[in-house]
């Protein structure tokens, strides 16, 4: 509310008050870049890209995590998803805008783009998390009508790479009048958290007939697989 005194919180990871809701010693401590494949962002020891986008080049041009999916930010993506926190939303989105090569891709692009949910899915929750960061990331390219999701799609918890591919199968789609908004533009694709990569690959792949020229995928947390099974 406009006037109202901006109480101090907890942090919600150590729980340190008074606190921002993510203290600096917790993102010094959890957060520390590493090395990562720059097409699906999983994290790699000493090569340069991973066995499967070297092998099955990625629809995305580029893409970047800020952390893994991983303690503690499992449990605070949980809350910000389920809970519908606004403070951690921007907290997660400042978190996001610091890591190496977010700001650039954020800069050149025309369009930041939230991978959309499932209508049951949105319905479930109320708010599109993805929608949410992609805001307090870039406000002013942000663009939610454009990019689509065909119909309701299953639960993807615990499915395999290849499930996770079929549940997906052409499910995005650009709205025919917006095809021009995208044709030729540099795109950044956001969401929460990156498995398998199944979902933003196949909503790479609908912005790319539609004539993108250029797209980052940029998500808040990647899941570690092993790279034999990724």
């Amino acid at each position: 509310m406009r006037g109202m005194l901006r109480l101090p919180s907890l942090c919600h990871i150590c729980h340190r008050w008074p606190s921002q809701p993510l203290c600096v010693p917790c993102i010094e401590r959890f957060a520390q870049p590493t090395q990562r494949c720059p097409t699906c962002a999983l994290t790699l020891s000493h090569k340069s890209i991973c066995r499967n986008c070297a092998e099955h080049p990625s629809p995305l041009d580029a893409c970047v995590a800020a952390v893994s999916y991983a303690f503690p930010w499992a449990d605070c993506i949980a809350r910000f998803k389920f809970q519908a926190d606004p403070s951690l939303a921007r907290a997660l989105a400042h978190l996001m805008r610091h890591a190496p090569w977010v700001e650039p891709a954020l800069d050149a692009a025309t369009l930041v783009m939230p991978m959309p949910l499932a209508p049951s899915r949105l319905r479930e929750r109320g708010f599109n998390q993805a929608l949410e960061l992609a805001r307090h990331l870039a406000p002013h390219k942000t663009n939610a009508h454009t990019l689509l999701r065909r119909g309701d799609s299953a639960h993807q918890v615990g499915a395999s790479r290849h499930e996770r591919l079929e549940h997906v199968r052409d499910a995005f789609w650009v709205a025919p009048e917006h095809v021009s908004t995208v044709r030729g533009h540099r795109v950044v694709l956001v969401d929460d958290v990156m498995t398998t990569g199944a979902s933003m690959h196949e909503a790479a792949r609908a912005l790319r007939v539609a004539g993108a020229a250029h797209i980052t995928g940029l998500v808040l947390a990647r899941t570690e697989e092993r790279e034999a099974h990724h």
